[in-house]
């Protein structure tokens, strides 16, 4: 087992939705140092999968990284929801669906009163006439 393997095992372990952490904390369950600033910039504590080895585990393990603070060296990694730690296209695929149908569920409001049959300016087809 790799040495950020463990910090898989241990996030998997934990029952919360949240597992605040500070830097010093991690590298006490990962054995090791984490490497020399990197771990300083935000963009080392993204969810980018390409981004680097520890990155793959903690998603592996369903988490992904929020409220990162390099200045206090601690992260908060949050559980990723069961239901969408399946990717999209997996769970289209089971459904027999595209893996953009209803990405915009939700997202659109319509006021009551509203008639989308009716033409939103009455005039708008008089130009022909």
């Amino acid at each position: 087992m790799g040495k950020y393997e463990r910090l898989g095992e241990f996030l998997k372990s934990q029952r919360a939705r949240e597992v605040p952490m500070t830097f010093a904390e991690i590298e006490r369950i990962i054995g090791s140092k984490l490497p020399p600033n990197s771990p300083q910039y935000p963009a080392w504590w993204s969810n980018n999968p390409t981004n680097n080895v520890m990155t793959k585990v903690w998603l592996a393990a369903g988490f992904r990284t929020e409220q990162v603070d390099t200045k206090a060296r601690k992260v908060v990694f949050r559980r990723v929801e069961p239901s969408s730690a399946e990717p999209p296209p997996a769970r289209a695929k089971k459904l027999g669906r595209h893996p953009l149908f209803g990405a915009l569920k939700g997202l659109a409001h319509i006021p009551p009163g509203v008639d989308l049959t009716e033409p939103a300016d009455p005039d708008w087809g008089k130009v022909y006439e």
